[in-house]
């Protein structure tokens, strides 16, 4: 097909130049000579001339003056019509699309055209008359050629088939064997924007998690100096018992016990 619409528009652009250049053909009808003669013989010059000739020849004169004036007078001529071939494929059991052209210039004209297939048109019907004989799982794998089915059983989280194996084995060999996929391309630029997503949120969760952790000890870190506080105001309060103790013991050995009789 792209041969053929290249070599249409080489040939359109040939006959292009040549009609731009046509050649410019004089008319001797419109010409217009005006010669005087005195003496002697002159010739009539033609093609936008003008000259002068003065002879002198024994006390005669012969002066000569010429005008010519070329036109070209052009004609409209209709050009005629080239007629595109026609292409028909109503009411006919068949998968491809018809394609013409045509091109008409002052002389030449020139058509063509041809049928193209429609690959997504067999594969309908092919799978269309697959399951048709029963046969579900090829009906599905002939679709699944498209990258667009593909992707969509993909995505509905019901895989193509693989070699026999339909469901979560079909889905392990496609893993497995990527390059294969009918949507390889597209599959890989999925990957890597779905890579680039996964990375940008495993980074937000380590810095929450990092943040989470570093709250935590500070937390325990406040806690243990609580405890550290506590632990010394207990130890102060006991110290302070102790030596109060000590104090009433020692008031009491310096006092003797005071004896009462009736």
């Amino acid at each position: 097909m792209k041969w053929f619409l290249r070599n249409l528009i080489l040939l359109a652009m040939l006959i292009t130049i040549a009609m731009i250049a046509k050649p410019v053909i004089a008319d001797s009808a419109n010409d217009e000579n005006t010669q005087t003669n005195t003496s002697g013989s002159n010739t009539n010059i033609t093609g936008g001339y003008e000259s002068t000739t003065t002879n002198n020849n024994d006390g005669q004169t012969n002066t000569t003056t010429n005008t010519t004036t070329s036109t070209t007078n052009g004609s409209d001529i209709p050009v005629n019509s080239a007629n595109s071939p026609s292409f028909s494929s109503m009411s006919q059991d068949v998968c491809s699309m018809g394609v013409s052209g045509s091109l008409s210039t002052l002389g030449v004209g020139i058509s063509g055209g041809k049928h193209v297939r429609d690959l997504n048109c067999e594969r309908i019907k092919l799978s269309k008359v697959l399951y048709d004989y029963g046969m579900k799982v090829a009906a599905v794998s002939i679709l699944c050629q498209d990258p667009r089915v593909h992707a969509a059983m993909q995505s509905a989280g019901t895989p193509c088939p693989w070699n026999g194996k339909i469901g979560s084995d079909a889905q392990a060999m496609w893993d497995k064997y990527p390059e294969l996929r009918p949507d390889y391309e597209d599959y890989l630029v999925k990957a890597e924007a779905i890579a680039k997503i996964d990375e940008k949120i495993a980074k937000e969760k380590a810095r929450i998690e990092a943040e989470k952790i570093a709250e935590q000890e500070r937390i325990a870190e406040e806690k243990r100096i609580q405890q550290e506080e506590e632990a010394e105001k207990e130890k102060e309060r006991l110290k302070k018992i102790e030596e109060n103790k000590k104090n009433e013991k020692a008031n009491s050995n310096n006092n003797p016990p005071v004896s009462v009789h009736e």
